[in-house]
């Protein structure tokens, strides 16, 4: 096969063939992934009857890892949202901080509903209550936009069950306990930064005018907030907890074996699906088995999407290019968590799709890091941070803020492109600081 210097030309003409597919012809992601594998694998002068092989290992390793649980995921989300805890959430937070701090309940309700639901779908969940806050509270709708996009991308690229952290999670072979425990760190501190803080410099924009009904009214029977919350962080404190209580038990004991049972990925949210319907079952109005084939009929593209991301990768990652982009970073001392970062952000940028972003740069990087010494948790966050800003037109998500929030393409450059970017930034800040410490003192799940 090809080697050296030859690898990066291929790198580049594969990801440009992928770009053009995507963006100039509009294919489909998974067509257009699946065909810049077999390109890509023919340019590398990989042996023809090996090129199916690694596509289908590709394929098939992804959603081993992460199949389950993005359908566990989706199924999850969707006892959430048909029960109405998701809208308790979002307006109990709301409730809690007042219209003074509304666009921070607005920022964090978005991170934790954009944790089970897709944020596509977080976003239209929460528009009419954040233009009903914008009218009550007399400021722009502008402030809580950005508020509300920042929290549901951060919470999206960032926070396992979504299937690009996932898939990160998986690729990189990084321990769930200290991936999710980091990213919530890291996560938080970016929608306070770029969703709450930087949101503020909208305050000044004109006091939003238009239609808004009152959500908080309305006769629908709502679960609890603390319910609500109780139930949506259920399985992640199940995986955190798990994870102190291995950290602290011997292999033999029981109590290891329960939890290192119950807190792995797939079982913890498939305890969470059983907790969510038990306990908002009085509140759902469609039967479980309608709400399972709702959601396994949106899991569909989704899976074979990530599938595809995975497949494409791993003939980057078999062709030996990951291996030599971290060769050649190492040369110039360029740590791979800048690396995972910068190739996450181009990959973000240039062809829209976060999850795309994520699967493929992850793939490639996966097996490369695992000789370098440096923590794959932190690699693996410098990926999901690349993949949060840098949203260009060429994002579906891009469109679907602009068109619900009813603000113009300048409007939601300024809010939600450069917004997210900031997110990114700072999310990649806390990371590098978090492996300053560990450098100095180690760090727990690293």
């Amino acid at each position: 096969m090809v080697t050296g210097f030859p690898l990066l030309i291929a790198f580049v003409v594969s990801v440009a063939i992928l770009l053009v597919l995507i963006i100039k012809f509009k294919v489909n992601p998974f067509i257009a992934l699946i065909f810049s594998s077999i390109v890509t694998a023919f340019g590398v002068n990989m042996p023809m009857a090996e090129i199916p092989k690694v596509i289908c290992a590709g394929f098939g390793g992804t959603l081993t890892g992460i199949g389950i649980v993005i359908g566990l995921g989706i199924i999850f989300g969707n006892l959430l949202y048909e029960a109405g805890a998701t809208e308790a959430i979002a307006k109990g937070l709301l409730k809690a901080t007042g219209k003074n701090n509304a666009a921070l309940a607005v920022t964090t309700a978005g991170f934790l509903i954009s944790i089970p639901v897709f944020m596509d779908a977080a976003f239209v969940i929460m528009m009419p209550i954040v233009k009903y806050v914008a009218k009550e509270t007399k400021k722009s709708v502008m402030m809580f936009v950005c508020a509300l996009g920042v929290g549901t991308i951060v919470g999206h690229a960032m926070v396992i069950p979504t299937p690009g952290p996932l898939a990160v999670a998986a690729n990189m072979n990084a321990e769930i306990g200290g991936f999710l425990l980091y990213s919530l760190i890291a996560g938080f501190c970016a929608i306070a930064v770029a969703g709450w803080l930087y949101g503020k410099r909208f305050s000044s924009y004109p006091a939003y005018e238009g239609e808004a009904e009152d959500p908080l009214t309305d006769s629908r029977r709502l679960p609890s907030f603390g319910l609500s919350m109780a139930t949506l962080l259920f399985p992640i404190v199940l995986i955190l907890l798990s994870n102190v209580v291995m950290s602290v038990c011997g292999k033999e004991d029981l109590i290891y074996q329960i939890f290192a049972f119950a807190g792995e990925k797939d079982i913890a949210l498939f305890l969470g699906c059983i907790v969510a319907f038990i306990a908002l079952r009085s509140y759902q109005v469609k039967s479980f088995n309608t709400m399972v084939t709702e959601a396994a009929d949106s899991a569909g593209l989704i899976l074979l999407i990530t599938g595809a991301g995975g497949a494409f990768g791993k003939v980057l990652s078999t062709s030996g290019i990951g291996d030599y982009l971290v060769t050649s970073m190492s040369d110039m001392n360029v740590s791979p968590i800048v690396l995972g970062f910068v190739l996450s952000a181009v990959l973000r940028a240039s062809q829209g799709s976060t999850t795309v972003a994520l699967v493929t740069t992850s793939s490639i990087l996966g097996t490369a890091i695992a000789g370098t010494g440096v923590s794959p948790v932190l690699v693996g966050l410098a990926i999901c941070a690349g993949g949060i800003g840098f949203s260009l037109p060429n994002d579906s998500g891009f469109w679907v803020l602009s068109r619900f929030s009813g603000i113009t393409v300048s409007e939601t450059i300024q809010s939600w492109t450069i917004g997210g970017t900031i997110a990114s930034f700072t999310v990649f800040i806390v990371i590098m600081i978090i492996a300053a410490i560990n450098n100095v003192v180690p760090l727990p799940f690293l």
